[in-house]
């Protein structure tokens, strides 16, 4: 957990809403100067801190409505920091809640020096990243109308598919929707089987449009990323937006915490007390770093038989868990040092695991296996 550290004198607490916003203002003595409730519109938000605005930090939860403050910020040359919502509420609970007493808790900590930072994502690349998670919400919406058809089909104990779904050509090759002998079932395999179609297009149509746009100021990385067996041009880029700078995680575990592939372990007077955290972090980056892993097993043999050791000792998703974090320290790796994947390196890396020498310990095993 990082905090603002910066020294100013007057501190500016925002409780950030859709149409309204409540702003407080503290000087350095943590004497309230400006305490009200405004529109949340860009020239409100001007007029009420103008005659601090020179020597003023703006400080606002990470919520969806952030955007339009931070860029309003940058534009008037106006510090601003963005606040960890959850770290923030662990720190400042309070029995009551209301906007007044949320913003001037936000300023409190910015004059405190204990206001927990979230990554302002920058304007221009933050769009095309708002867009690739669009993609995902339409990617998971196709699986689940596949695994819905999967569940008609075992309901009515019909034998399985004879090919995957997944497939356009196979879906028309089967005739899905006849193997059920109920005309409402069929409608349903029907309506199913549209949407999905549907959503090829459009994903398809999605991916060129990002591929051809998404904007990449290193291109190196760009191929480096591709260069791990399995990642194509799409998750490539899902990697490489969801980072966007690899230069704010110090080390790799922070990188790892970040992308919710380690557990975080609670500890209180020598004793383990178990784990939490598990909703903070980019939820983005870890399914990204999961997909990794799937593909890298697909195209690589000794991924496989790796994997099937593990398995055996640790299960099936444990093993699936240690092999996304041990590609996301090797992305975290080769981001920092400007190297591409060697396989080679990776699994001579995952040997001296077995002893206990390995950057990846059995501790650090043990952690990834959630």
């Amino acid at each position: 957990m990082r905090f603002y550290q910066g020294q100013h004198p007057f501190y500016c607490g925002i409780d950030l809403h859709a149409r309204t916003m409540h702003v407080c203002i503290l000087d350095q003595a943590g004497q309230t100067v400006f305490d009200k409730g405004i529109p949340c519109r860009p020239e409100a938000l001007l007029r009420a801190i103008q005659p601090y605005r020179d020597h003023l930090v703006i400080g606002a939860e990470c919520m969806f409505a952030w955007y339009g403050v931070a860029d309003l910020c940058v534009e008037q040359d106006i510090a601003f920091v963005l606040g960890h919502a959850l770290y923030r509420k662990a720190i400042h609970g309070g029995k009551a809640k209301n906007d007044r007493s949320d913003a001037g808790k936000i300023a409190r900590l910015l004059r405190g020096g204990t206001f927990p930072l979230a990554y302002a994502y920058p304007k221009g690349m933050r769009e095309t990243r708002d867009l690739m998670r669009r993609r995902t919400y339409l990617v998971r919406k196709r699986a689940e109308l596949l695994t819905h058809l999967q569940i008609l089909n075992a309901q009515y104990n019909l034998a399985p598919f004879p090919k995957k779904l997944a497939c356009a050509a196979n879906r028309t090759e089967m005739n899905v929707a006849e193997r059920f002998a109920d005309p409402s079932v069929q409608k349903s395999a029907a309506i199913n089987l549209a949407l999905i179609d549907r959503l090829d297009e459009l994903i398809g149509d999605l991916e060129l449009y990002l591929v051809r746009t998404a904007k990449v100021d290193d291109i190196q990385t760009f191929y480096r990323l591709r260069s791990i067996p399995g990642v194509g041009k799409v998750l490539a880029l899902i990697l490489l937006y969801e980072t966007h700078d690899i230069g704010r995680f110090d080390t790799a575990g922070q990188f790892l915490s970040y992308a919710r592939l380690v557990r975080c372990a609670h500890e209180s007077g020598g004793k383990k007390l178990g784990t939490g955290g598990k909703k903070i972090g980019n939820a983005h980056l870890r399914w990204a770093n999961a997909c990794a892993a799937c593909l890298f097993l697909r195209s690589s043999e000794r991924a496989k038989k790796w994997k099937q050791k593990q398995a055996a000792q640790r299960g099936e998703g444990k093993a699936l868990a240690i092999l996304a974090a041990r590609l996301g320290r090797a992305v975290y790796h080769m981001l920092r040092k400007g190297e591409a994947f060697d396989e080679d390196r990776f699994w001579s890396g995952a040997r001296r695991t077995r002893t206990g020498s390995s950057s990846l310990s059995r501790k650090e095993a043990r952690d990834a296996g959630h």
